[in-house]
């Protein structure tokens, strides 16, 4: 893989190393609190945290507000807002210019986390170093008026730190109290712990996703169908249909809620009411895209019946397409 020497040189944040080094050292120790110390209701309460502050990010951040993919009310999106408060990755504003630039250079010197320079950069590299000149000035041209207008985002970036601080560690660290849970081990594995594998889970979508899997919508791109990811990250991992249709609210074709929970909390939220205007790319259209641009391995278009044994079996054998769920 190519890469010229000016990538290779590692021009480090130190205000993203320290935190990022600190959580990685306390790491160990909370795993071994987690073996030892912890009572069941506080590992729960833990994974509960990491579900629902994901969705807060995918459905979220993520989706409503990087890709519009659909509209929210009011109090989903402060619950939303709130919710992705917990992952402590960013203001939403700062997020979502940061996603949007990575959809419109994808993989370029211009995407903040470009897999072609290394599965570790694209990992967790490029939070630990300062922005390229790259991606500062083509950020800088990326329209963020529609978010920065809104009060609720406003206030959230504006006071990002002390907010950030109270959702991911002070809420976390004191709810399991109500149970008896020890102050030192509840803040241990229902903050750190659950930040650091929830962080993780979230960077695979950068490397792993755009290294391993299929591309039955687009072959020319790096993204990929990763089922494994979208089992811990709500339905993310469905990245090749993702970049190939960033409009689609469902951020995926295959696995339904099963393993794809912010698909199933978007469409609750539309029952009830908070919801609306939800995108979705026609079945049509995915097709048309399959023949187009695919690599073949779609299991229900431009795919020879002999070979759909072999595809079912690369993972997607139980999982159902929309156009048979009458989705």
């Amino acid at each position: 893989m190519d890469r010229p020497d000016k990538l290779l040189k590692w021009d480090l944040n130190w205000a993203n190393v320290a935190p990022v080094a600190t959580l990685h050292v306390l790491f160990p120790y909370a795993v071994y609190l987690a073996f030892t110390s912890a009572m069941w209701s506080t590992l729960l309460f833990a994974w509960f945290t990491y579900c629902i502050s994901l969705v807060g990010q995918t459905a979220g951040v993520h989706r409503l507000w990087s890709h519009r993919a659909y509209k929210a009310k009011q109090p989903l999106q402060i619950l939303l807002l709130a919710l992705s408060t917990i992952t402590f990755q960013g203001s939403v504003i700062h997020w979502a210019r940061d996603h949007r630039l990575h959809h419109k250079y994808s993989d370029t010197d211009a995407d903040p986390h470009n897999a072609k320079r290394g599965f570790f950069y694209s990992h967790i590299g490029w939070a630990l170093m300062k922005k390229p000149t790259e991606v500062v000035s083509q950020g800088r041209l990326i329209s963020m008026k529609d978010l920065q207008s809104q009060p609720l985002l406003y206030f959230q970036n504006k006071y990002y730190i002390p907010l950030a601080l109270l959702f991911c560690f002070g809420f976390p660290s004191i709810v399991p109290l109500l149970w008896g849970e020890k102050f030192w081990t509840a803040f241990f594995v229902a903050s750190v712990l659950r930040l650091v594998l929830s962080q993780h889970a979230t960077f695979s979508i950068n490397s792993a996703a755009h290294i391993w899997g299929m591309k039955p919508y687009d072959k020319d791109i790096l993204p990929t169908e990763c089922l494994a990811l979208s089992m811990v990250m709500c339905g993310e991992g469905f990245h090749n249909f993702h970049h190939a249709f960033p409009w689609d609210y469902r951020a995926g074709e295959f696995g339904g809620y099963s393993l794809n929970f912010s698909w199933y909390f978007i469409d609750l939220m539309a029952k009830i009411g908070w919801a609306y205007d939800l995108k979705a790319v026609s079945d049509g259209d995915i097709e048309k895209r399959v023949n187009r641009s695919g690599d073949g391995s779609h299991p229900v278009w431009n795919v020879k019946d002999h070979d759909l044994d072999a595809i079912y079996t690369q993972s997607t054998k139980k999982f159902t397409p929309l156009r048979a769920r009458g989705v």
